[in-house]
């Protein structure tokens, strides 16, 4: 399909221009950030280290949590950069705070079949998980939380 042609099907159709575009610009600031900055750098930005937010949330944010994980799952699986669980778990807890949405940041890894250690990241909004599911459930072992400066 033609740039083009993707283009204006994405003006025509897309009814949440504004938080996909953020969501496409975010994706790739996190992708960077993860290759060039230094960790404990990074630390220090993705929140309130050791604190979880509210189990509740009202249905507006609900709503809201919903649509930013449509819109980070469908920008995050076709950008030409590798945006795994943690791109896609900052993304989206940077749109909900900018929306002044509580959330919590998962980091957790397990061991796989093969006996290696997996890492995997997600993100919690209310009782909702917005992005790469119930981590905790799949048999991930949580190993940092990150609260979100609101």
């Amino acid at each position: 399909m033609s740039i083009l042609r993707r283009f204006y099907r994405f003006i025509r159709y897309n009814e949440h221009k504004r938080l996909t575009l953020k969501a496409w610009i975010l994706s790739a600031r996190f992708r960077y950030q993860m290759l060039y900055e230094k960790p404990a750098k990074l630390y220090n930005k993705w929140g309130i280290a050791g604190q979880e937010s509210l189990g509740d949330a009202t249905l507006d944010e609900y709503r809201f949590a919903k649509r930013v994980a449509y819109a980070v799952n469908q920008v995050c699986n076709k950008t030409r950069w590798e945006s795994k669980c943690l791109v896609r778990a900052l993304t989206a807890q940077r749109l909900l705070t900018e929306k002044g949405i509580d959330s919590t940041l998962y980091l957790g890894c397990k061991e796989n079949e093969k006996g290696k250690m997996v890492a995997h990241a997600w993100i919690r909004c209310g009782n909702a998980y917005v992005t790469g599911g119930n981590g905790a459930s799949e048999g991930y072992a949580i190993v940092e939380k990150f609260k979100a400066r609101i």
